[in-house]
């Protein structure tokens, strides 16, 4: 009977010092970072409706854990296994389990910044959405012309061409394209102070013609002190009823973005080319910035109807064809050289 006892009581001994050895590895894994998370950051995208368990799995798959079972547990024991957001997440090197289950408890997920700089158009946005794996470019070009949409985020035009303010935007995967859109208009709308709207009206122009001729003046400047002497010239021919012969709507017109046009370019019937039409163009051919909208509603005050290339980056602004045909010859003459 006492060697019963003895061997019972050993056995038992066993068993506890097996459960201890394994809550003590378990609780090593758990505060230890993976091989993978101590070599470099990883990236894991968590499904909608995914319960505790699956993102265990997952995360172990993905090396962000070392044990599924332990990471549960820890949820179990924080209280959050029911709440842990889905999402795009980016792991820190050297993060722990109880790190991981933490990121996942605040919800904090990956941003991807999608820069899109004045004079931009749609389809450059659309191309950079795409490249940050957001939405096809086909969807954003898709959503942006439909009229629903337009109607939603109060655009007058046939498209968010011009709509989308100039800026560094921060948006999360999973978001459509109504969503990513959204915003943008958002942030112009926030830009664009009722002083600056009074001040179009004042001039005769509504939002969508101000943005219109803001667009031309932004694809036509390089330096930024010039946007007022261009705006000054495009006045100038609007009141005068002469068109106003700008490349960049000729290159919206024909989808040759920022590049040389042909004779054949400039003769196109297109509502866009300013070259066979007086007036405004249909609506903008870029995303203007500030101080694009500044000058169309402040033009300088000078007589100025032509400009041509001087350099890279400057212009000649010439009062008479006479004068203006002089800088032409001399600008082909010094790019002939």
């Amino acid at each position: 009977m006492a060697f019963r006892d003895a061997v019972v009581r050993r056995l038992g001994l066993l068993v506890l010092g097996v459960a201890v050895g394994a809550g003590g590895l378990e609780t090593w894994r758990v505060m230890t970072p993976t091989p993978a998370l101590g070599a470099g950051p990883r990236v894991v995208d968590i499904p909608a409706q995914e319960g505790v368990l699956a993102i265990a799995r997952r995360l172990r798959d993905a090396e962000v854990v070392s044990s599924a079972p332990g990471f549960v547990a820890l949820g179990v024991l924080r209280g959050s296994a029911r709440t842990l957001r889905a999402g795009e997440y980016e792991f820190p090197r050297g993060a722990t389990t109880l790190a991981a289950l933490r990121l996942l408890e605040s919800g904090r997920v990956r941003l991807h910044p999608v820069l899109h700089p004045e004079g931009a158009t749609l389809a450059e946005l659309a191309r950079t959405m795409e490249q940050q794996r957001l939405v096809p470019a086909s969807e954003i070009l898709r959503v942006a012309s439909d009229p629903a949409f337009l109607r939603t985020v109060g655009v007058e035009g046939a498209s968010l061409e011009g709509y989308v303010f100039p800026d560094t935007y921060y948006f999360t995967r999973g978001l459509t394209a109504e969503q990513l859109l959204a915003r943008t208009v958002q942030r112009l709308r926030a830009k664009l102070t009722p002083d600056m709207v009074a001040r179009a009206r004042e001039r005769g122009l509504g939002v969508h013609e101000l943005l219109t001729l803001a667009s031309i003046i932004e694809r036509e400047a390089v330096v930024r002190d010039e946007r007022r002497l261009i705006s000054a010239v495009f006045w100038n021919r609007l009141q005068l009823g002469m068109p106003l012969q700008a490349d960049p709507t000729v290159q919206y017109a024909v989808g040759k973005e920022r590049r040389a046009l042909t004779r054949t370019d400039l003769a196109t019937d297109h509502p866009f080319n300013t070259y066979m039409r007086t007036g405004l163009p249909p609506g903008p051919i870029a995303s203007p910035g500030l101080a694009a909208l500044e000058a169309a509603l402040d033009p300088a005050p000078v007589p100025y109807l032509y400009f041509v290339a001087s350099d890279d980056q400057r212009h000649h602004f010439s009062r008479t064809v006479v004068e203006h045909n002089a800088a032409v010859a001399r600008y082909r003459l010094a790019r002939s050289r």
